[in-house]
């Protein structure tokens, strides 16, 4: 169906952008949202009030402002309200997504209708692979729509499995001691796409003993679910997660609807994002900008960058057994350790540690993650393995040091070190000597000489991809062209 008048298709076309609402979503969103700006669209960018809130406090009131044709919008979650800058309780956050967003959201879009006449109708709807209800808005508003996930493909493929594993009877866990007797072992060599994978390298929420896991089943629906738009967009290359995308579309999103592979965004936002948007932040933590300063006193390659990202949170004894092994490593180490990291409390290091580590140690809160990898002195990363870190890193060729805490994080490490040769893992339950030992084998090593080699390899990839021969670069202005700019649904009225 084409446009339905001459004048609808000279308007400004109009992308609402709505992401779950933790960081490592909002990042990915807020790049794509640069770029699709710099295409002409007018975006409207939608977090949640929490979120929102947080960004103010973070930012200041500036930091929402946006420009005439950038907005941001702001809907309610469903749950009690908080001023904590940290993220919401996962479980809680999911059940909220699930069922109290679709109506408020379709009041924005009211709202977008109505009151803002200045505006032009809305066009398209891109929202996050976990905030499916986004699909169902834009069929009722009769909109184009896509899907943007933003974790891994393999990521996608392991949640894909949730069913099957229901259905096979391995979900639920039978009991605590499964956890600990080789029953994580298993090879599961019945799902295409995913070699040499374990039930233990599937999202952590498949090796739930509880058949009721909250998180368990919003993914299990939210992953299918995300199947019924008709495009997905993909933070990803083809070069870096091959298989999987060929077996994502033969086997569950097959042509006439189109896997648009645009990644890695960041590197494709420096070729192409607008001036004027460039200053627009989705940061909900304040940096210390001081970390950098410190990096430029260190020798080239010489330093352990550690970061667990936004969600992640520990036992106080893991968090020493960190502590303890880079300081026994001897290296020169970033650490940012969020405020709200340690489980049940705030993080306090041992005394006697922060006087050891005191000449060749830097603490800090939070940081502009790419600033920091991309630099010079930096030469491995100790990562809980979130989708935004490994393909920051990937991008810039440093290696990885694999502490995978949930979800589909377990799944990118196991690729990390087995598929794509760019990490070395630690074990769940670490211990002090394992984190001295594999830093050491990473930065001096044998293994290490390899891993680093095969980094830098990935990052001539992914650079090519998003240069103007590549093919992240070519999909996306095929996105643009033929995905949600011919409008080929009717816009909003």
């Amino acid at each position: 169906m084409g446009c339905s008048t001459a004048e609808t298709q000279q308007q400004k076309p109009h992308a609402v952008l709505l992401p779950f609402p933790a960081q490592g979503h909002v990042n990915p969103f807020m790049q794509l949202a640069k770029l699709l700006h710099s295409e002409g669209f007018h975006i409207t960018f939608v977090n949640t009030e929490h979120n929102h809130r947080r960004l103010v406090r973070t930012r200041g009131p500036e930091a929402v402002k946006g420009l005439p044709d950038f907005q941001f919008e702001a809907i309610p979650d469903g749950l009690p309200q908080s001023d904590k800058d940290a993220t919401q309780d996962p479980p809680a956050l999911c059940y909220a997504a699930q069922n109290y967003c679709l109506q408020p959201f379709m009041e924005l879009m009211e709202k977008l209708r109505s009151s803002t006449p200045q505006l032009p109708p809305v066009t398209c709807i891109v929202s996050d692979g976990i905030m499916t209800f986004g699909i169902e808005a834009a069929e009722l508003l009769r909109v184009q729509h896509a899907s943007f996930w933003t974790a891994s493909a393999c990521g996608l493929v392991g949640y894909l499995q949730f069913d099957e594993l229901v259905a096979r009877g391995i979900f639920p866990i039978k009991g605590e001691a499964n956890l600990s007797d080789g029953t994580l072992d298993s090879p599961l060599d019945w799902i295409q796409g995913m070699s040499n994978i374990r039930l233990k390298d599937l999202p952590s929420f498949a090796t739930s003993t509880d058949a009721e896991d909250v998180i368990f089943h919003f993914l299990r629906i939210e992953a299918r679910s995300c199947l019924k738009s008709s495009a997905i967009i993909f933070n990803t290359f083809d070069e870096f997660e091959e298989q999987t995308l060929a077996t994502i579309r033969k086997d569950y999103f097959p042509f006439p609807r189109h896997i648009y592979t645009i990644g890695p965004l960041h590197l494709l936002g420096h070729e192409m994002a607008a001036p004027r948007a460039r200053t627009i932040s989705s940061n909900m933590w304040k940096e210390d900008l001081k970390c950098v300063e410190w990096l430029d006193q260190r020798e080239p390659r010489s330093v352990v960058y550690v970061n667990y990202g936004s969600i992640t949170v520990m036992s106080d004894e893991h968090l020493k057994e960190f502590a303890w092994g880079l300081a026994e490593s001897k290296r020169p180490f970033l650490w940012i350790v969020r405020p709200d990291i340690l489980r049940g409390g705030s993080a306090v290091l041992p005394p006697e540690f922060l006087e050891e580590i005191e000449t060749r140690g830097c603490l800090a809160s939070w940081c502009i993650q790419q600033e920091v990898l991309s630099h010079p002195s930096v030469g491995v990363f100790l990562t809980h393995c979130g989708w935004n870190s490994m393909i920051e890193s990937v991008s810039v060729g440093i290696p990885v040091i694999c502490w995978p805490f949930f979800a589909e994080q377990q799944t990118n490490c196991r690729y990390a070190c087995s598929e794509w040769g760019i990490g070395l893992e630690v074990s769940a339950d670490v211990k002090r000597k394992e984190v001295a030992d594999v830093i050491e084998e990473m930065m001096s090593g044998e293994t290490g000489k390899v891993v680093k080699h095969k980094a830098v390899e990935w990052k001539k990839q992914a650079k090519e991809s998003v240069g103007v021969e590549g093919l992240s670069f070519s999909n996306f202005g095929r996105f643009v062209q033929g995905g949600i700019l011919v409008c080929y649904i009717v816009p909003m009225l």
